[in-house]
């Protein structure tokens, strides 16, 4: 029976590992040299692996003067196998922030066996210490990867990970990989080119999203399928953005949805009981896309406050004040915010939260607040005896309001919310408030050409009561779309497929996409649709996401081992890079200069 599971012939146990049921025993333990101090003969060294720290301490009466001399001589980040006895501290002398800090080590030999250069940036650190700079810790990523939390949160990926197999095997679902190396689809991004050595001028794209495989798997009848899927996206990048990313995918057939919110909300909470942290013990509450942008202006709702958004438009109404009058003649509508104790808010506050209001398009904020029972702010006196009642302004509240169009309001006053809840201290501590966001509109328009695009994707089925208006009034029709939230954050989502081949060149038709590019595009998923097709729908999570918010980190970049910059760049290894113009030729390309 081995020492440890992670025994091996070169070590018994692993630095981490021990604690004073080990006293006595005979130990051979590797790892980095964490810190070393020399007190005058007498060495300490704190050797780290993956399992923790332990101390080990070299003394000339236990052992040879030239292992001791060693001893005092490895740097930081040596690597060295240590033999000794396992004894306990002193209880004056134990250490209640190490794990191992009842037990020492007392090394009787020494080997190096992997010397280190002096690090380029620090692993062990003190309590006051700062953390190197992020784009220096990215460029030496090897040693960055050596710190507790860094490691912390990969082993919690690989738990949510194995976590997330098991739930869906046991569900029945079978893990199948589809390609990498794919068809260029449109999917809401620009497609990762690869360019055929053996086609000349023809290329591959890496996958956006395994979207159509997932589907053809289910014409196929695999009617339970999912992937921990690599994907990859060529667009912007922002913090909480990678251009190749990981989400668990899941698709099935013969479902509702119902059937797929069921199974996703049951896996998302097998992943919170993993990640030790809270899930409503009830179902999920629901709310349908329009009554979040009504209520919030955003279709993924923070729900963890209140400072829902009221539409006053009435109170308004027949006011002779240009800034609303112009906003309703012209079919827009005043809507806003009461803020519990914003009477008491500073000029210089209120000003800095208009300034919020306007980074999203609005032209200012309309500042209405009940004090002594009367109305004060500057559209007080077009406004009639009842509007402070009509308002429904409390004492000691603060309206706020956006007078305009309603996709001006929604994005203005979902800022100044946010805003607002963390100035005012309104978001509490350690709470989850899941929401799942449902009957998205099928399509929205192109901001510059007014044409119809996909909300989602072009494969979203439109719900059942909704197709009529396919033929008449296709902007109005509703998707049998969903998505989890969580305190403001897309976890993810999906939606049942389209699974007859008319209604889905139908889509395509009113998309833009004329038949020949749609064959060109799409003919495998149509042909597949053709040979028959079972009722289907999936549903897509971001496991990079999941990861960091149960991490608690505030990056994607710390819950992945290799991650890109926000300018898309590999700073250990270098990537992106330029290659020869031998491989150019090769693969039939030029570049311009």
């Amino acid at each position: 029976m081995p020492a440890s599971p992670l025994s091996t012939s070169l070590r018994t146990h692993p630095c981490g590992s021990l604690r004073a049921e080990h006293t006595g025993q005979t130990v051979t333990i590797g790892g980095w040299v964490h810190r070393a101090r020399d007190l005058g003969g007498l060495v300490f060294l704190d050797l780290r692996d993956r399992a923790g720290l332990v101390q080990v301490s070299f003394d000339p009466k236990t052992a040879s003067a030239e292992v001791c001399a060693l001893a005092a001589s490895v740097g930081a980040e040596t690597v060295v196998i240590v033999e000794g006895v396992v004894a306990e501290r002193p209880e004056a002398m134990r250490n209640a922030d190490m794990s191992t800090g009842a037990v020492e080590v007392r090394g009787s030999s020494l080997r190096v066996v992997g010397p280190a250069s002096t690090p380029a940036i620090p692993v062990a650190r003190g309590r006051n210490e700062q953390l190197a700079a992020e784009e220096l810790r990215l460029r030496h990523r090897h040693l960055d990867l050596r710190r507790e939390d860094l490691q912390r949160n990969l082993v919690l990926r690989h738990r949510l990970m194995q976590r997330t197999r098991r739930f869906l095997a046991d569900a029945g679902f079978l893990e199948i990989e589809t390609p990498i190396l794919t068809k260029p689809t449109p999917e809401g991004a620009r497609d990762y080119l690869v360019p055929s050595r053996v086609h000349p001028g023809e290329f591959y794209a890496l996958p956006q999203s395994p979207q159509i495989y997932k589907q053809l798997l289910m014409v196929s009848g695999y009617d339970r399928y999912f992937q921990i899927a690599r994907c990859f996206r060529d667009e912007d990048l922002r913090a909480d953005r990678q251009p190749e990313f990981t989400q668990i995918d899941v698709e099935a057939s013969f479902v509702q949805q119902d059937d797929i919110v069921d199974i996703a909300e049951e896996l998302i909470r097998a992943l919170w009981v993993e990640g030790e942290s809270s899930f409503p013990s009830g179902r999920v509450r629901r709310m349908s896309y329009a009554d979040a942008m009504e209520g919030y202006g955003i279709d993924r709702p923070d729900l963890r406050y209140g400072l829902m958004i009221s539409d006053v438009s009435g109170v308004f109404r027949g006011a002779d004040f240009v800034v609303t009058r112009t906003a309703l003649d012209a079919g827009g509508r005043v809507r806003g915010i009461r803020i519990p104790g914003g009477a008491a808010l500073s000029r210089k506050q209120v000003d800095e939260i208009e300034a919020v209001a306007k980074s999203a398009g609005a032209m200012g904020l309309l500042r209405l607040k009940r004090v002594n029972g009367v109305l004060e702010g500057p559209p007080a006196k077009f406004l009639g005896d009842g509007a402070v009642d009509a308002l429904g302004l409390a004492e000691g509240e603060l309206g706020l309001y956006v007078a305009a169009a309603d996709h001006v309001s929604h994005a203005a006053l979902d800022k100044v919310r946010q805003d607002v809840a963390v100035r005012m201290n309104l978001v509490p501590a350690g709470v989850n408030e899941f929401v799942w966001v449902t009957d998205f509109p099928m399509f929205e328009r192109d901001a510059v050409s007014g044409a119809l695009t996909a909300m989602h994707h072009p494969f979203t089925s439109p719900n059942p009561d909704d197709v009529s208006l396919l033929d008449t009034e296709p902007w109005k029709a509703r998707a049998v779309a969903y998505d989890l939230v969580l305190n403001g954050t897309e976890l993810g989502g999906g939606s049942i497929r389209i699974s007859d081949p008319v209604v889905q060149s139908k889509i395509f038709g009113l998309l833009g996409i004329d038949d020949e590019t749609a064959r060109t595009r799409f003919g495998f998923l149509l042909e597949g649709l053709r040979a028959g097709a079972p009722p289907h729908g999936g549903i897509a999570f971001g496991f990079d996401r999941i990861t960091m918010l149960l991490a608690g980190a505030t990056s994607l970049r710390d819950v992945i081992a290799f991650p890109k910059t926000t300018a898309a760049r590999s700073m250990f290894e270098g990537a992106p890079s330029p290659v020869s113009a031998d491989d150019l030729r090769d693969l039939h390309i030029k570049l311009e200069s």
